[in-house]
């Protein structure tokens, strides 16, 4: 299962909101194998990347995106060499 977490704003300003519909977007090729969650950005849980901008996109805990939105396509790319193909 690979998660992607994107850690934003509380309510999300609109680069935010990009960012999971693009996260949603590149999940949806691969049913049943991505999780998308959403972190607000004074959670705990956002302080163990390291995160100083939003949005900001980890990929099964690397970062792969801050400050900007991380296109589907290019998370697709990632999520497909992630499950080995």
């Amino acid at each position: 299962m690979i998660t992607i977490t994107i850690i934003g704003t509380t309510p999300p300003c609109s680069k935010c909101k990009r960012a999971e519909q693009e996260a949603r977007k590149a999940a949806a090729r691969f049913p049943g194998q991505v999780e998308v969650i959403k972190l607000d950005a004074f959670a705990p849980e956002a302080e163990a990347y390291g995160m100083i901008v939003t949005p900001t996109v980890v990929l099964n805990d690397e970062v792969v995106g801050s400050g900007r939105v991380v296109p589907a396509e290019q998370l697709a790319s990632r999520m497909r060499e992630a499950l080995g193909g």
